[in-house]
This record gives structure tokens, sequence and C-alpha cells, in this order.
């Protein structure tokens, strides 16, 4: 997980610990006044619901991680749970260890096979001794949390494909497709559509000559050309024309640039070529996928300042180790 993905996720387990660690102590210390009565407890929880309307499961467990208490949900009590041994789960560990309050990773749910989490609350007596713990489930998609988009940071990308491509690569050689024959005509029309007809983002298949392209208009569903409406400029009259957006991270006079600079790593190398490439306007951001499968993703300005001769000159010596070890 990336350092600014980190980040995020840490956010929202600080706003959601902060609103479950008053709820979840109330409903503890309501526990501890009918301890350790089944009935008074599951009624106890059924009522903890008005705390924490966001939960799809409470539950009470003993001191040993045992739990004696129905699963209590929105739609009643489900008993099945009832003497189910928690003490090894890993959401309880922290709890177990001694932390009153703990929120666990999240994890894939044993039933509904669903993102979830738990968060656990020590049950305490008078003299603050440890009766048991409150246990409190939910589903992720459930949770009301008040999310901040979670932005793409603008950094160099780099992730290695398939070892089995990488380590056969110099056994292959690129063969013309029926877009590099065409090349010319595509950039100048793909360019157009970026620059005048609402696309936003635009990835360039160049093995297969076809193109995946996001429209303002419809930006939920995505539309596949292949060579043919590629090198038909009428296709212009599909969509209506847009205003180059005030927002995109790319200047229009710098369109045209990306999708050349995408060209000559086309053609930079028999060996190691462009698979594919793509630009989203809005982040700025470029997308490479060479013949080693490797994947790039980096930022517009940070991509026209390379040459070919950094790809060919950083790509190469890398795969040659790696073949090295492999026949080591």
């Amino acid at each position: 997980m990336s350092k600014a993905l980190q980040n995020a996720v840490a956010r929202q387990r600080m706003l959601l610990s902060s609103r479950l660690s008053g709820p979840m102590r109330r409903l503890a210390n309501d526990c501890a006044a009918v301890w350790p009565e089944r009935d008074a407890l599951e009624r106890v929880l059924e009522q903890g619901f008005e705390l924490l309307p966001a939960c799809k499961y409470l539950y009470v467990l003993d001191d040993r991680a045992r739990q004696i208490t129905s699963n209590i949900s929105h739609h009643g009590l489900l008993p099945e749970n009832f003497d189910r041994d928690r003490s090894e789960r890993p959401y309880l560990a922290d709890a177990i260890a001694g932390e009153k309050f703990s929120l666990s990773d999240a994890y894939i749910s044993r039933n509904a096979r669903r993102p979830s989490l738990t968060a656990a609350r020590h049950i305490l007596d008078e003299d603050g001794c440890l009766l048991g713990y409150l246990g409190v489930d939910f589903d992720l998609r459930e949770l009301p949390l008040t999310r901040e988009v979670y932005r793409q940071p603008e950094q160099w990308m780099q992730i290695k494909g398939d070892p089995a491509i990488r380590g056969g690569l110099f056994m292959q050689e690129r063969i013309d497709s029926a877009m590099d024959e065409r090349i010319d005509e595509v950039l100048d029309l793909i360019v157009e559509l970026v620059e005048i007809y609402g696309v936003f983002h635009a990835k360039l298949h160049f093995s297969s000559s076809r193109a995946t392209l996001w429209l303002l208009d419809d930006p939920l569903r995505f539309r596949i050309l292949d060579i043919e409406d590629l090198t038909d400029p009428g296709i212009c009259l599909a969509w209506k024309q847009h205003e180059y957006p005030e927002d995109a991270d790319i200047p229009i006079e710098r369109v045209k640039d990306v999708f050349h600079t995408l060209r000559e790593l086309r053609f930079m190398d028999e060996t190691l070529y462009l698979r594919a490439g793509s630009l989203n306007i809005f982040n700025g951001i470029v997308g490479l996928n060479f013949s080693c499968d490797g994947s790039h993703y980096m930022h517009w300005s940070e991509f026209l300042n390379k040459n070919v001769s950094f790809w060919i000159g950083t790509s190469k010596p890398e795969l040659n180790n790696e073949n090295a070890d492999q026949s080591a």
C-alpha cells in the first residue's frame, strides 16, 4: 500500500475510533451492571443499536473470549453464535493483550465475504477488573463516514509485470500492427478528440490497434474504438464539442506532445517497446505498458522530460540482470 493510501486509511480509522469509543464505553458499563445474566445482556445489546446504529452485530464475551450472548443484529437475535470461542480471532488480539478499546484491521468476513472490521471494549467491574469484552462488528459498506476522496499521488510509480513475459523478452520482436501503419492519423484524431470533443481519458493499445476512451458527457462508461474508427475523422460527428476543462492538470497545448512521445516509445526499439499508453487530463497521469509487461505511471511533465534513451537505458540493464539471475 502506498504511503498516501496508508495515510488516507489511517485518517478514517482515527475518525471511526473517536466516534465509537464513547458509545461503546457507555454500552460496556450497561453490560457490567447486569453481568453475567444472558437475557439481561441481550436486552442491553438490543438497546445498544440506538448508540451504534451503523453496526452489524453486537455480542458479549467472557474474560476467556468465549461468547455468552447471541449475536444481536438489526433483525433480531442469532443464537447459533452463543458459546463460540473467539480467543484466537485476530480482531480480538489487541483487546486480549490489554487494550481497553481496540479497532481491528479490516478483514473479509467469514459468512458474507465482505470487507469488515471489529471494535472491542473491555467490560470492567466496579473495581476495574476485567469481566469480559463487548464486541461490535461492522460491514465497511454500511459505515457512515464522510470520506475524503483519495487522490492518486503524482510521483512516478513503476510496477513489474508477469515474470514469464520478462524472461522471454529477448526472444520476441515487435511486429507492425494496423495502428503502427497509420499511427500519425490515429494520433492526430485522438488529440482532436481530447482537445475538442470531451475525451478526458484516452488509452491507446498499439499492439491490438484499439483505443479505450472516457468522455465528459458519459464518464461512467468507456468507448472502444477499433482501427477503422480511429482512422475515420468522421467519428467526431458522433460527439458534441466541449471547451477544454479549466481544471485539467495538463494544458491543452501539451496534449499533443504527450501522444507524440508515446509514438516515439512505440518505435524506440524492436525488443523493448510500448504496448499501450494512456493520458488522463484531470490528474495529468500518463500510463505506460511495455513489451516486458512493466508498467509506469507518472505526471505528464516528468514524462515529457524523459527522452527515449532514458527508457532504453534504464530498462534493458534491469532486464539483463533479471535474465542473468534466472540462468544462474
